[in-house]
């Protein structure tokens, strides 16, 4: 009888300690190295999440913002910004069946993201008409977990404008992020 408890106590305290695989979205706090920023993903429904990430990039300049754009031709500068997105998580079953990795919300995505950016700090041939602009779309793209270490890709057409009324067209935007997983609950 002793041998049969201690059996099962150990194979209870064995299993509380292992680690759970779930397909259950996680919140994760994650630092960006590519465009450096400090990011929030929180998850509001069983597929889904809202990311926040507010940091300083690497940016590009569209037309119908600028003064001179023909005279400048296309132009970067390096500004703080705000990025919001929310993704939709559409693959985690297919993975999980696969026995493929599912930590950090790894997956494929189809969202919607908002690209605000803030004064420029650094530009060389650039002469913005408005220091805040933004970039509204939808957006593919996939998310995934190499341990710690995370990448994200997505792509999209925007629709860009500023607070003066200038607006346009930009059928596709890139965006590439590579990162690290600090925290995940």
């Amino acid at each position: 009888m002793r041998k049969l408890f201690l059996l099962i106590s150990l194979t209870i305290s064995l299993t509380s300690f292992g680690q759970e695989t779930t397909d259950d979205l996680s919140k994760i706090f994650r630092i960006n190295a590519l465009n450096p920023g400090l990011e929030f993903e929180l998850p509001i429904s069983k597929k889904s999440t809202i990311a926040i990430n507010p940091g300083i990039g690497f940016h590009g300049s569209y037309m119908h913002l600028e003064y001179d754009y023909l005279v400048s031709g296309v132009t970067y500068y390096i500004s703080p910004f705000l990025d919001l997105s929310y993704k939709k998580i559409y693959n985690r079953t297919k993975r999980q069946s696969k026995g493929k990795n599912l930590n950090y919300n790894s997956g494929n995505y189809w969202g919607i993201r908002l690209l605000t950016n803030f004064k420029e700090i650094e530009s060389k041939n650039i002469y913005r008409i408005d220091d805040i602009s933004f970039d509204f779309g939808p957006t593919w793209g996939i998310q995934r977990a190499y341990g710690k270490m995370h990448l994200l890709f997505d792509v999209g057409p925007v629709y860009y404008f500023d607070t003066k009324g200038n607006s346009g067209f930009f059928p596709i935007m890139l965006q590439l992020n590579l990162g690290f997983n600090a925290k995940k609950w």
